[in-house]
């Protein structure tokens, strides 16, 4: 049965400009080392720079996986809730329905291109942003659309899910940040205490 192994990640710490900074170089190379092992067919990453860097930097590691842009993970907000949760209101203030819909839209062409089995057994590595990473994951759990909100992701860290025929999608771990030194960990997230 053929399989489509996702290697989902946030791009690498960037700086208010979209550059990535020192940390996010050092990161994307943890995680190009992590993943060298593995038999990656293809590094796919946004057309933002940020991600296309750090899938550059991932894809040296991974012995001449073909590193290439893919519109659908530019960093956009994937579903705008008609009601949404209370501490996330202002977030989503002006968001008018042609942006709602453009947003959608984006979504669905991510989940139709990456979100399914392939006709054959792929490793791929997905360089993205952290809304289109948490719709991913959402996708992959059959969670309700709104769910995307609140499933962050560190700078790098590593989620992989899995695409089977006749099986549901397996979510097999999210946001790992076991390749990186607790420096280099929770970057992305707003302040607070992190284990």
């Amino acid at each position: 049965m053929a399989t489509r192994h996702l290697y989902v990640v946030r791009h690498g710490e960037a700086d208010p400009f979209g550059e990535l900074t020192d940390a996010g170089r050092r990161q994307s190379e943890l995680l190009g080392e992590r993943l060298s092992p593995l038999p990656v067919d293809a590094v796919w990453h946004s057309p933002l720079a940020r991600a296309e860097r750090s899938a550059r930097i991932i894809g040296a590691h991974l012995g001449g996986a073909a590193v290439r842009e893919a519109a659908e993970l530019v960093d956009h907000v994937p579903y705008v809730p008609d009601e949404p949760p209370p501490g996330w209101a202002g977030f989503f203030d002006g968001y008018d329905a042609a942006e709602a819909a453009s947003g959608r839209e984006l979504a669905d062409a991510l989940v139709r291109r990456f979100a399914r089995p392939a006709d054959t057994v792929t490793h791929e590595v997905l360089v993205t942003h952290a809304y289109p990473a948490a719709w991913l994951v959402r996708h992959a759990l059959d969670a309700p659309p709104a769910r995307w909100i609140g499933l962050n992701c560190s700078n790098t860290a590593l989620t992989v899910i899995e695409y089977r025929d006749g099986a549901g999608s397996t979510v097999l771990t999210y946001n790992d940040m076991g390749h990186l030194p607790p420096e280099l960990r929770w970057t992305g997230f707003g302040p607070g205490v992190r284990p």
